[in-house]
């Protein structure tokens, strides 16, 4: 256990992290503010912030779609990092293997559930080449920014600079003060 004096009181800070993780839990699963208060004998307005404190953003759902990238493992750590729920992020040949790997009917059933779960989200960041990134905003109904990583079709796999997909997300992340970063 760690212990930190402050003035005349000694703070137990593992039981500070465990009662957080247990109001972090608690709201996951479901439970209001005031009801997760009134479990753990806390105020509401304690467990407001604390939501606010450790909030990265407000709002929906956002996506994440690159293809044909070689560095898929460096764009999923930042999805991550940021908190991108949804991703499609495919290296050539796993696109080829997507498309290879069974009947039509398979692939096609398969394409509309990747569309379905991206219109989901309130907004989808599309790295592709321009066929497919027109292609994404036709059939997504949400907010869908683009980059075009390589004309059409697109050979092999491309690097897509992390830095860009992080400038793409900054505007939709926020401080631990509500404010958006910019």
């Amino acid at each position: 256990m760690e212990f930190v004096r402050i003035g005349e009181k000694l703070i137990n800070v593992a039981k500070i992290d465990e009662i957080v993780r247990r109001i972090v839990k608690m709201r996951s699963e479901g439970l209001s503010q005031q009801e997760v208060a009134a479990k753990l004998q806390l105020d509401r307005t304690f467990i407001s912030r604390l939501e606010s404190i450790g909030s990265v953003r407000k709002g929906g759902c956002l996506g994440l779609m690159a293809f044909p990238v070689e560095n898929k493992e460096e764009l999923n750590a930042l999805a991550d990092r940021y908190g991108i729920e949804q991703r499609l992020i495919l290296s050539d040949k796993e696109r080829w293997q997507l498309v290879k790997g069974g009947s039509g009917i398979d692939f096609f059933n398969h394409a509309i559930s990747i569309i379905e779960q991206f219109q989901q989200c309130d907004i989808v960041l599309v790295f592709c080449s321009a066929k497919w990134n027109r292609l994404a905003a036709a059939l997504l109904d949400n907010e869908v920014l683009t980059t075009e990583i390589g004309p059409s079709p697109i050979t092999g796999d491309v690097y897509v600079n992390p830095q860009s997909v992080e400038n793409m997300l900054k505007p939709f992340m926020q401080d631990s003060y509500g404010e958006g970063k910019r």
